[in-house]
C-alpha cells in the first residue's frame, strides 16, 4: 500500500502573510477604535477613524509585504544566477561541493559522489538550489501572493471591529469592541494553528495577549488625551 502523508509546509508563504494581515487588521483597527472612543469622540468620528485605518492599513500591509518579499526573491535570484554561472564554468568543483554536503549529512563519501553525480545530471541547478542554498519550490518567495493575502485578510480582520461601531451603543463601545476583538483573535489563532498543523493553545495565547496589550495601551492614551482636551 502506498503511504500517504499530509504535510503543510506548502502553506507557509500565504499562511504567514494571511495570519499577519488578519491579526494586524483586528488589533490595529480595534485599538484605534477603542482609543478614539475612550477620548469621548462621536460615532461619526470613530467610524471615519476606523475606516481610514482599514484602508491605510490594508495598503500598508500590501506594500510592505510586496517590498519585503520582493527583496527576498531578488536575493534568491541573485544566488541562483551565481550558482548557474559556477555550474557553467566550474562543474567539477560544484560536484565536489554537493557531494561534501551529503557527506556532512551522514552519507558515505563514495555514495555521496554518486548521488551528487546523478542529481546534477537530472537537474544540477535544482540540486544546488535545494541542498546548498536551501531554496525550494515550497518555500520560494512569492511577493504578489504575500501582498494580496495580507491586504485581503487585513481588510477582513479590520471590518469586524468596525462593524461593531455601527451596532453597539457608544457607552458600551470600548468594552464591547475590546472583548469581541479578543474573541476574534482567539479564533484566528486557533484557525491558524489548525491550518498549519501546530498546537492550538500557544497560538491562541500569543495573539490574545498581544492584542489585549495593544488595546489597553491605546485606550489609556485615548482616555488621557480625552481628559486633557
Amino acid at each position: 500500500m502506498r503511504h500517504q502523508e499530509n504535510h503543510r509546509t506548502h502553506r507557509i508563504g500565504w499562511l504567514r502573510a494571511a495570519v499577519l494581515g488578519a491579526n494586524d487588521g483586528i488589533v490595529s483597527t480595534a485599538s484605534l477604535i477603542v482609543g478614539v472612543a475612550a477620548a469621548n469622540a462621536g460615532r461619526g468620528s470613530i467610524l471615519v477613524a476606523g475606516a481610514a485605518g482599514l484602508v491605510a492599513g490594508a495598503m500598508s500591509m500590501a506594500a510592505g509585504e510586496y517590498v519585503s518579499v520582493s527583496s527576498q526573491s531578488d536575493t534568491e535570484q541573485a544566488d541562483l544566477d551565481r550558482e548557474r554561472h559556477e555550474l557553467a564554468t566550474d562543474s567539477a568543483n560544484e560536484h565536489a561541493e554537493l557531494a561534501a554536503i551529503y557527506v556532512t549529512r551522514g552519507i558515505d563519501p563514495a555514495l555521496a559522489r554518486q548521488v551528487a553525480e546523478q542529481l546534477m545530471a537530472h537537474d544540477a541547478l535544482g540540486a544546488h538550489a535545494r541542498d546548498e542554498l536551501g531554496i525550494s519550490e515550497t518555500v520560494a518567495a512569492r511577493p504578489m501572493q504575500a501582498a494580496l493575502a495580507s491586504a485581503a485578510t487585513f481588510s477582513a480582520g479590520a471590518a469586524l471591529p468596525l462593524l461593531l461601531v455601527t451596532l453597539v451603543p457608544l457607552s458600551a463601545l470600548v468594552w464591547t469592541v475590546s472583548g469581541s476583538s479578543l474573541l476574534f483573535l482567539a479564533f484566528l489563532g486557533a484557525l491558524a494553528a489548525r491550518t498549519g498543523g501546530s498546537p492550538m493553545w500557544p497560538s491562541v495565547a500569543r495573539v490574545t495577549f498581544w492584542g489585549a496589550l495593544a488595546m489597553a495601551l491605546t485606550a489609556g492614551v485615548g482616555a488621557l488625551f480625552g481628559v486633557s482636551v
